[in-house]
């Protein structure tokens, strides 16, 4: 199979499928014809090939898709009017410091944001799918260490955590929960009363606590393959 073809085989499957591809599932579609560097070679000359157009391929945390352009979302919210899902902003600093310090238990975002963590942010954000339990911490209780998701970088067209703003940009945790606020296109709404103030405060920079628990968020070994 020539590469005009194979591209046109890859195109296909990226269009039609539902969820992202990684490139082992791409080489399925050529049996032992392609190894994994023939895939993305072929897959980045598509990339060039789309450039020009309102669609684009790009390679995020759980594989390869076609997804619209940024500049085409305001032609294409016309189409589908509703409103984006609304976040509180006690929803979205909850997100940024997970984000940004997991793997972390809710004390630490309790200690970080001042205030108790209500449990139904904690089960918005699982039910949203991007967040996850992925270890305990050994101390007393073995309180459970939360971290985000490969779906989380996939609704954030981003590929791995380290495309994330990094902290060094980012004045404070508001700021990086505006900054999340507008990638998921998510309008806040103005702050309900929140829970009593919970302790002191840490720097939203701050290191996370020597954790070493490995997340599935980073770029796909199994890609490699």
């Amino acid at each position: 199979m020539n590469s005009v073809e194979a591209k046109r085989v890859l195109e296909t499957a990226l269009l039609c499928a539902a969820q992202p591809l990684t490139v082992r599932e791409l080489r399925l579609l050529f049996g032992d014809a392609l190894g994994a560097d023939s895939i993305r070679m072929l897959l980045g000359q598509l990339q060039q090939e789309w450039a020009p157009r309102g669609v684009e391929l790009v390679a995020l945390a759980s594989g390869w898709r076609f997804q619209s352009r940024p500049q085409m979302r305001e032609y294409l919210d016309r189409l589908h009017p509703e409103k984006p899902p609304r976040y509180t902003r006690a929803v979205l600093e909850t997100l940024a410091i997970i984000a940004y310090r997991q793997p972390v238990t809710r004390g630490d975002i309790e200690d970080i944001r001042g205030v108790t963590v209500n449990s139904l942010i904690i089960k918005q954000l699982e039910d949203r799918g991007w967040i996850e339990v992925i270890g305990h911490r050994e101390t007393a209780g073995r309180p459970a260490l939360l971290a985000t998701t490969r779906q989380f970088l996939d609704d954030l067209g981003l590929q791995s955590l380290d495309q994330l703003p990094p902290l060094e940009d980012v004045a404070g945790r508001t700021d990086a929960a505006e900054a999340l606020a507008a990638a998921l296109s998510g309008e806040m709404p103005p702050d309900p009363p929140d829970a009593a103030p919970h302790g002191p405060r840490e720097p939203a920079g701050q290191e996370p606590r020597g954790e070493t628990a490995t997340h599935a968020t980073h770029a796909r070994d199994d890609d490699d393959e």
